[in-house]
């Protein structure tokens, strides 16, 4: 479909004379849009003489009437009065595409405009028309400048009228300018630009800056702005003006379909769009479109406040070390805030719910405590850097090796990462087929392969980068020559006590490792040796291979070692015999005695093996006590310190639920008694211990108990005195501004005399309010008070008071506040409960009467309690008795104040007394009556009178709330009689019974006539049923309602039946039978082809009965549509 479009054609003869306008539209009191599909080209220059066509194309689908168009040249002069020979106008209008076209021929140069004007809407199009001579023009007639024409332009000389405008100069949209430029720089811009009609431009202006007009297709907007929380749903609302009118709902400018995520609905005026199960995807701008109008707002999407579920863990590394400082946090994505993040030192990374922070190479400027921060939780986690030091967890002992055989020393070391060198005598070690060094993980080992006698010496291990070494002794037993025995020589042991002796014949093996002592042995013959292990036999003869018997305390057998497998065993040879125990064991601590006969003799020798091993863990560590951000540990000695003296011990501690274990001391710590600090208030700690001796590090003692850092509270805050009476004080005060996360369980409040030092606990149990009231304090004593508050970490420190407070009461004036209500006049019904609280002040306790009428009132009667504050006064149930003036009376010692309330019990008044008639003349008569004798204890407001005529006996009120006690009631029908009867009203309302005249008042006729009505004859109207006017049949569709009615006529009443096939139709809901003023009518809802058939209605009365039928033909929907 073409674009509607509106022309306008103007046609100009033009003359010699130019003239030279800017243009400007002038306000017209509506919107500025554009209406135009083509305006007038801005510069039209022919030659003098010629005609001119001028078209301009308006769009007037959206228009909702026909627009009205005006030509205008200059500022105001409207061209329409000067239609004519040279001026002509012509509109035109395309049906198909909706398009006016408006033609307009001119014969005049100068600036014109076109203006259109379409109920609110408002469109203006500017061109100026400019001649010239058929001769070719001469540089005289061109611009001097390519400056915009000044507003004197109209009176300067015509070789300067004419404006070409510059190809290289952009053009400026001096509309844009303006609405972008400050108010004092309007005129500026409107004398560069030639504006003259600077009144016409801050009209337009004003114009262009208003907002659009709002359509009536909304009658509610949506909010400017919607706010949701993430996983929740939001309804946008808005309401339309048409109930049938379709919307579009779009999201970003993207249309939104419904479904489960959306749900579009609508309710009568009201559009409805729902969003389930928000997201952050969510946040945008919606649209709801009516036709070319929209409503727009914006949705937020808030997140729930991110919380850190697992927290930081410390750590207590050495300098160089790697620390990866790990937090989770409840939800993937979220942002997490480091403090102390150097981008060239430390890396964030996120995988997921974890956030971590990495110290690639951790050193002493790196000690602290590091934070991490959400919107929802924060954790913090301490770094403690130390320098390096090696520990050495296994020294290098000494070995004793014969020829051939293999040696290996072996140390451990604290660090898996240092490496060292092996030397022998001073000189390093370097690696060859019978020297071999292995470094796995703490483990340092050099391996001798096939032991010469040159490699005996002193060998020593150096750790790089640490002044430490651990040396070690090879001693070597090799073949030397032997002078010859002579026969029968007795054997010898000769038995090397150097080395690895710590004492005469005393050997130390560390747990573990090999030991191998070779002994010479020399005889002839060839000695017999034999190893044992025990002592010396009591009994002898007796010997058992591999075994010990002990018989008592004081008894034990010596077991016979003769294995040459396994890991104890003994190797003999011709002049060596050698005892070996293969990683050696605590069991294998004893004395062992090698014994070699021969016939010659016997020799023996005695060595005890002691074996060292590190020490059992230590045991039940457990916490004393915790501070704000320590705790006091403890734990006992290890059953077993492995043979050699304990040095002290390592302490390691971590949050509960992480897996890594911070080290608390680097230095060994003698004492078993340990206070941790640096720790984290309102965390779980558990914590563990190393116990260490000369050969190494114990396995760790089992977990304690988890334990959190605890703090008091701080004192409470503004402690004071609230009241003191004799024997008691009132004490206030604010709770403590610190309390930590041991949270607050109550107040202790004490006291003490001036003077003394004993401080009394005044409460048994913790106060948890705020205020406390002191009891049995000595009167006219000076006391001082002191309050702690106390959670689980114990109690905090005292707040005081600055002086002390003397036990007396104060006295004060009795003053009693009596109640707005009270000042006046105390009105309540019969029955009405009566409850009044009269507060007052006073101290010491004031004294309270209550007295009725001047006499003290009876409690039997009334209720009174008192209080030290107020007094209430309470009745029940209300009753006349109970009015009166009571009077309360406030007194201490000597001054008393006193109240008056004025109490006021009402009820319905009684009747009016002697009503009667004063007077009747034509259609009226005069009542008179005198007030009631019982008021309700309440002045009487008004009376009721009401009229009925005998006849009928009904009554109709003539007046209401008639202050006199007379009036006259008029309008009354001659000949009728009628009675009168009267309400008295008070407060309460109406009498209950009224003041009855019951003597008939006739209405004489006027004039003295009398009028003698005829005697009225009743006129018997009974008939038999008749139906006047009967059923007709019916063919209707099956499934669509039906109705057959009928009227009929009968007195008495008939009683109506209908039937179906002469079959009396129930109460059958199917059926609703209705009867209106004698219209019969029967409802047949959604009948089946099974209703069909003959309906009837009868009638009957006492007189007889009537009957009407008719047929019922139901067709189904199928020969319907046939």
């Amino acid at each position: 479909m073409s674009v509607p479009r509106s022309n306008t054609r103007l046609s100009l003869p033009l003359s010699p004379s130019l003239s030279l306008s800017l243009p400007l539209s002038e306000g017209q009191g509506t919107e500025l849009t554009g209406l135009f599909v083509e305006r007038p080209q801005e510069n039209v220059v022919i030659i003098a003489g010629a005609d001119v066509v001028i078209t301009a194309k308006v769009d007037s689908t959206t228009l909702t009437r026909k627009p009205t168009v005006k030509w205008l040249k200059g500022k105001w002069l409207d061209l329409a009065s000067k239609a004519g020979k040279h001026l002509q106008f012509k509109e035109t209008y395309d049906r198909e595409t909706k398009v006016r076209k408006y033609t307009q021929t001119a014969g005049a140069a100068g600036a014109y405009r076109c203006e259109v004007t379409s109920k609110d809407k408002f469109d203006s199009a500017s061109f100026e028309i400019t001649p010239q001579s058929s001769l070719p023009i001469t540089p005289l007639f061109h611009p001097p400048t390519s400056k915009p024409p000044s507003p004197l332009s109209a009176i300067t000389p015509r070789h300067v009228s004419k404006k070409r405008p510059e190809d290289d100069k952009p053009v400026i949209d001096v509309w844009e300018l303006l609405k972008s430029a400050h108010p004092s720089e309007y005129e500026k811009i409107a004398f560069e630009y030639g504006i003259t009609d600077l009144r016409g431009m801050l009209k337009r202006l004003k114009k262009m800056k208003a907002e659009p007009k709002p359509s009536e297709a909304f009658l509610k907007r949506m909010e400017s702005c919607y706010s949701v929380e993430k996983g929740k749903k939001i309804v946008l609302t808005c309401e339309v003006f048409d109930p049938n009118v379709q919307v579009k709902w779009l999201k970003n400018g993207q249309e939104i379909k419904g479904s489960a995520k959306y749900i579009m609905e609508t309710i009568g005026n009201i559009r409805k769009l729902t969003i389930m199960k928000t997201t952050l995807a969510d946040d945008a701008a919606y649209e709801c479109v009516v036709g070319e109008d929209k409503c727009f707002t914006e949705v937020f999407v808030k997140e729930p406040p991110v919380t850190i579920t697992k927290l930081m863990d410390d750590y207590h590394v050495v300098v160089g070390e790697r620390v990866e400082f790990e937090v989770e946090v409840s939800e993937e994505g979220a942002n997490a805030m480091w403090s102390d993040t150097n981008p060239a030192k430390y890396r964030i990374k996120k995988d997921g719910r974890k956030h971590m922070l990495i110290i690639l190479e951790a050193g002493l400027e790196d000690i602290g405590m590091y934070h991490c921060w959400t919107n929802g939780g924060h954790t913090k986690g301490e770094l403690e850097v130390e320098e390096k030091e090696l520990l050495v967890l296994q020294d290098i002992a000494d070995l004793t090796v014969k020829a051939t055989d293999q040696a290996i020393f072996k140390c451990e070391v604290s660090d898996e990462k240092v490496t060292g060198k092996w030397f022998k005598d001073g000189v390093e070690v370097l690696p060859d087929e019978r020297h071999k060094m292995t470094h796995i993980g703490r483990f340092h080992k050099l391996l001798i392969d096939n032991v010469k006698p040159q490699d005996a010496g002193d060998y020593t291990f150096i750790p790089n980068g640490y002044a430490l070494s651990l040396s070690a002794k090879l001693n070597f037993l090799g073949k030397e020559p032997l002078t010859p025995v002579p026969e029968k020589h007795p054997p010898k042991i000769h038995l090397d006590t150097t080395g690895n002796m710590v004492s005469q014949n005393t050997i130390i093996v560390v747990a573990g490792n090999k030991l191998r002592l070779d002994v010479e042995i020399t005889g002839e013959p060839a000695p017999t040796v034999v190893w044992s292990k025990g002592e010396e036999v009591l009994t002898p003869g007796w010997s058992s291979l591999n075994e010990t018997r002990c018989f008592g305390p004081h008894l034990s057998l010596i077991g016979v070692i003769t294995a040459t497998e396994g890991r104890v065993r003994v190797d003999n040879r011709k002049t060596l015999s050698s005892f070996v125990i293969e990683g050696a064991e605590r069991e294998d601590e004893a004395n062992y005695t090698i014994c070699v006969t021969n016939p010659a003799g016997e020799d023996k020798a005695k060595l005890f093996v002691k074996i060292v091993d590190v020490p059992d863990p230590p045991q039940n560590v457990k916490c004393l006590s915790v501070g704000e951000d320590s705790s006091s540990m403890v734990w006992e000695p290890p059953a077993f310190d492995g043979g050699a003296p304990l040095k002290g011990y390592l302490m390691e501690r971590k949050k509960k639920g992480s897996s890594r274990w911070t080290k608390l001391n680097f230095d060994v710590y003698e004492a078993t008694t340990y206070e941790a600090k640096r720790m984290i208030e309102g965390v779980y700690y558990e914590m563990r211990v190393f116990a260490i001796n000369s050969i190494g590090m114990s396995q760790p003692s089992i977990t304690s108990k988890p334990f959190m850092p605890l703090a008091p509270t701080s004192e409470p805050m503004r402690l004071l005195v609230h009241d003191v009476t004799d024997g008691t004080c009132t004490l206030k005060w604010m709770a403590p501004e610190r309390i930590g996360a041991g949270g607050l369980d109550g107040y202790i409040i004490e006291y003490c005399k001036e003077g003394e030092t004993e401080w009394v606990v005044a409460n048994k149990e913790l106060c948890e309010r705020q205020g406390y009231v002191v009891r049995g304090l000595p009167v006219g004593e000076k006391i001082n008070f002191r309050v702690f508050a106390k959670n689980l970490a114990g109690v905090s420190p005292p707040a005081t008071l600055a002086q002390p407070v003397t036990v007396r009461e104060i006295v004060d004036l009795p003053k009693i506040r009596l109640p707005r209500d009270l000042r006046t006049k105390y009105i309540r019904k019969v029955g009405d409960k009566i409850n009044l609280v009269i507060p007052f002040q006073g101290k010491p306790r004031p004294v309270v009467k209550w007295y009725k009428d001047g006499a003290p009132v009876d409690e039997k009667i009334v209720g009174v309690r008192n209080s030290t504050v107020d007094s209430i006064l309470f009745i029940r149930s209300a009753e006349r008795d109970h009015s009166g003036k009571y009077e309360l009376v406030v007194q201490i010692e000597n001054m008393e104040d006193r109240a008056t309330i004025d109490l006021r019990v009402v009820e319905r008044p009684g009747p009016p007394t002697k009503v009667k008639v004063t007077e009747v003349w034509g259609f009226n008569a005069a009542l008179e009556w005198e007030a009631p004798k019982d008021d309700g204890n309440c002045e009487i407001t008004g009376y009721t009178i009401q009229k009925a005529d005998k006849k009928t006996m009904e009554w109709y009120t003539i007046y209401e709330h008639n202050r006199r006690p007379s009036c006259t009631s008029s309008d009354l029908i001659m000949g009728n009689e009628y009675m009168f009867r009267v309400y008295s009203e008070n407060l309460v309302g109406p009498s209950e019974e009224p003041a009855l005249w019951d003597r008939t008042s006739p209405v004489p006729p006027p004039y003295g006539l009398a009028y003698n009505p005829p005697e009225f004859k009743e006129k018997d109207v009974s008939c038999i049923p008749t139906f006047t006017q009967p059923l007709l049949d019916r063919s209707v569709v099956a499934g669509y309602s039906t109705a057959m009615s009928c009227s009929v006529k009968g007195f008495p009443k008939p009683k109506i039946v209908w039937m179906k096939n002469k079959m009396i139709l129930g109460g059958d809901p199917k059926y609703i039978m209705l009867n209106n003023q004698g219209v019969l009518t029967l409802n047949i809802r959604k009948p089946s082809t099974f209703d069909g058939g003959r309906y009837s209605c009868m009638a009957v009365n006492d007189l007889g009965q009537a009957l009407v039928e008719c047929k019922l033909e139901i067709r189904s929907k199928a020969d319907e549509n046939c």
